[in-house]
């Protein structure tokens, strides 16, 4: 009798911890799911349009009816240039280019957003191009024309636009150097701010962001609150985990707010003071954490990325103003 009392509570913590070690096995499938189809929406969305540059180049001036006249020239003269490069992942990548008007040493490197293609910087071209400047309109890993498995988040684009930089450098180049300004919107944003925060070459003057965010995991830490109600954890740090796994980096370690807290060259913060997608709380992170020389403008009444179509006058003024301050407008070749 004393034996059957002592196995009953033996076979009842047994019980108890097969339990255990079930609802675990449990947890962890439906952890690794759930991150596995997170990273899946977040890094490999469907790309609708991303691949189709016609469409985007016709979409953006329909959106900005001012821009016809310019569009219409550049494709009455076969302006816009395919050009292809390959990166040290193996990969081709495909840019668009645009000459400048006359002969100059002034270049812009314009970087689009998620889910777009260098077209969609058509808009953002119009106000360099006007300017006099060489353009250079990258399409990102997995965008448009350019090879890839998986959207980056501006983290590992910055290698490419660096690439890319290089590229600019020697084809617009006169005595072996040109004089280059980076601007992105949105995602390109965050990835100009990347950039920055590595050792650059002196051709490099300065830098415009339009409403980038601070980190890849602020960012998507918002998303998974906004559209499924769920905190960061444990969902967020699996997803970031498995992204370390199988594309080489992890959403803390794409942080634009670090990234710009190393950068003295000049940089232009825009963003608009109703965008709520990449909320308007993350200007003032990164402008703080940014040392001189710096500038912003808020964009008044503006959601994510409208700042040019709500106010194309100011937005260009702006750029004009800030950018001519270290980028001599009044010259061709310097």
């Amino acid at each position: 009798m004393n034996k059957d009392m002592n196995k009953r509570p033996f076979s009842s913590r047994k019980r108890a911890l097969v339990g255990f070690a079930v609802v675990c096995v449990v947890l962890l499938a439906v952890l690794g799911l759930g991150s596995n189809y997170m990273l899946r929406y977040a890094l490999r969305p469907s790309m609708e349009h991303s691949h189709d540059l016609s469409w985007r180049f016709h979409n953006i001036i329909d959106e900005n009816p001012q821009l016809r006249p310019w569009a219409d020239s550049l494709q009455r003269h076969h302006a816009l240039r395919d050009t292809f490069v390959t990166m040290p992942t193996g990969e081709r990548h495909h840019a668009t280019y645009i000459l400048a008007p006359r002969p100059t040493d002034r270049v812009a490197l314009l970087v689009h957003g998620y889910e777009d293609n260098g077209m969609g910087m058509m808009h953002i071209a119009s106000i360099y191009h006007h300017m006099g400047f060489n353009l250079l309109l990258p399409d990102l890993h997995a965008h448009g024309r350019s090879e890839g498995e998986a959207v980056q988040m501006g983290w590992l684009d910055r290698l490419d636009v660096m690439r890319w930089m290089e590229v600019a450098n020697s084809r617009f180049g006169h005595d072996g150097s040109t004089r280059m300004v980076l601007h992105g919107v949105s995602m390109g944003a965050a990835t100009v701010m990347c950039v920055s925060g590595e050792t650059l070459p002196s051709y490099v003057k300065c830098f415009v962001e339009d409403c980038g965010y601070t980190s890849a995991w602020d960012e998507f830490e918002g998303e998974l609150h906004d559209r499924f109600g769920l905190p960061a954890f444990p969902l967020l740090h699996a997803c970031s985990a498995l992204c370390r796994v199988r594309y080489g980096w992890s959403f803390d370690e794409a942080s634009p707010l670090r990234q710009v807290a190393r950068c003295h060259k000049p940089m232009l913060f825009i963003h608009g003071d109703r965008d709520t997608f990449v909320p308007f709380s993350m200007l003032a992170r990164l402008y703080a954490a940014k040392p001189q020389p710096k500038a912003q403008w808020v964009s008044p009444g503006s959601i994510h990325a409208r700042s040019f179509h709500d106010h194309p006058v100011a937005y260009a003024a702006h750029v004009r103003a800030f950018v001519g301050q270290y980028i001599s407008l009044g010259d061709s070749l310097k």
